[in-house]
């Protein structure tokens, strides 16, 4: 049988996008569908349950915590997915593109598939200039300190799902996507990219690069990160694929 696939999306005020980002993903390719509403005023968790995508409250701040909180919803249900996929909330990712990321996954050629927005070319205006620049500090630390060579940091991602468990993450803001990027290559993990689209926020205010305080903060976070995850204790061996998922 070919593996089974979650999907998690993060979620902060979006409802003029969440539906459509729900709705967007492949039919019979997703088993499930989690939208993890991180403290919305909006309307939003009304909008994804309404878009059929399963929702859980988070209502603590922080992008990791709102992943942390997902992760451990599928890791106490009858039976966790073989592969969980991440994608963002604001239409910048298009779900559309799932299939392109879990292709290695499903073939075994990988254990972390990153969707590169470098590789796949980012729509005029979709990355704010700080982005860019602190994706390419970022990536370039990674490749000095760690000696794997990333294009991005892109959240719009899917890894197996024993293997995730298994890199110990601890981060609960902005450097969820940059730990486990880091730690994968600790793991000695199998990692791909995939090109994949960058589109323009279509609604609303990004929560990072919409303010220069967040811009900031994000990639204070991102950076300390990276060196803190280079004298932490290496993660423990990730299993082999099919051990330990339902």
């Amino acid at each position: 049988m070919p593996p089974s696939v979650a999907v998690l999306i993060p979620a902060l005020n979006e409802a003029g996008s969440i539906a459509q980002v729900v709705a967007g993903l492949p039919a019979g390719r997703v088993r499930e569908v989690l939208v993890v509403d991180n403290g919305s005023t909006d309307g939003t968790a009304a909008a994804a349950r309404a878009a059929g995508a399963t929702v859980l409250s988070e209502p603590r701040r922080g992008y990791g915590r709102a992943c942390w909180t997902g992760i451990g919803h599928l890791a106490r249900g009858p039976a966790a997915p073989d592969i969980l996929a991440f994608l963002d909330a604001d239409l910048s990712d298009d779900p559309a593109e799932l299939p392109r990321l879990l292709e290695p996954l499903e073939a075994g050629r990988a254990d972390l598939v990153i969707g590169s927005r470098v590789l796949g070319g980012a729509e005029p205006g979709s990355l704010a200039p700080a982005q860019r620049f602190g994706n390419s500090l970022a990536t370039f630390l990674i490749r000095l300190l760690y000696g794997r060579r990333y294009t991005d940091l892109g959240p719009f991602r899917a890894i197996r799902f024993p293997a995730l468990l298994a890199l110990g993450m601890r981060d609960r803001g902005f450097g969820w996507t940059v730990e486990m990027q880091a730690l994968a290559v600790r793991a000695g993990l199998r990692v791909a990219e995939v090109p994949v689209r960058c589109r323009r926020r279509r609604a609303g205010r990004s929560k990072v690069s919409g303010t220069l305080g967040g811009t900031f903060h994000a990639g204070r976070v991102i950076l300390w990160t990276i060196l803190a995850c280079r004298v932490r204790r290496p993660p423990r061996a990730a299993p082999a694929p099919g051990a330990g998922a339902g």
